[in-house]
C-alpha cells in the first residue's frame, strides 16, 4: 500500500532534510539503501529497507514537505512517526493513505500504535 506523511508548505519555511533523515533510517533499520538521484517531484530522494512486515519504499518530495511510503500500515506509520521526530512541534503533520480514506494527524509523541488506531477507526 502507499501511504504519506506531509504538511503543508505554504504554513512554514522548514524542510525536511534528506541527510538528517538519512541518518535516522539507517539509525533505525538495518541494510538501508540509499538513492539520491531526483526523478520526480515526489522522488526527490529516496530509501529502501525491510522493517518489520517486509520491504519499505520511502520517496522524499522534491519541495522537502513530505514523504511517500510503500509499505504496510505499521511500517509506513513508523516511518512517519520518525518523521515527526524532526518536524517542529507547531507544524502540523498528517498521515494519510493514498486514496484518502483516512487522514491523521501526527502530533508530538504520537505512536506507530496511535496512528493505527486512528487510521482504523476512520477506515
Amino acid at each position: 500500500m502507499s501511504f504519506m506523511a506531509f504538511f503543508d508548505g505554504a504554513t512554514t519555511p522548514w524542510r525536511a532534510d534528506p541527510a538528517v533523515l538519512t541518518s535516522a533510517i539507517r539509525d533505525r533499520w538495518d541494510e538501508v539503501e540509499v538513492d539520491p538521484r531526483h526523478r520526480s517531484e515526489v522522488c526527490a530522494y529516496s530509501w529502501a529497507f525491510r522493517a518489520g512486515e517486509g520491504l519499505v519504499d520511502v520517496f522524499f518530495a522534491e519541495d522537502g514537505t513530505g514523504l511517500y511510503v510503500d509499505a504496510t500500515l505499521p511500517d509506513a506509520a513508523e516511518v512517519a512517526c520518525l518523521l515527526r521526530r524532526f518536524v517542529p512541534e507547531d507544524v502540523a503533520l498528517v498521515f494519510c493513505d493514498q486514496g484518502y480514506s483516512f487522514d491523521v494527524w501526527i502530533s508530538p509523541g504520537s505512536t506507530v500504535a496511535d496512528l493505527i488506531r486512528a487510521a482504523n477507526a476512520q477506515a
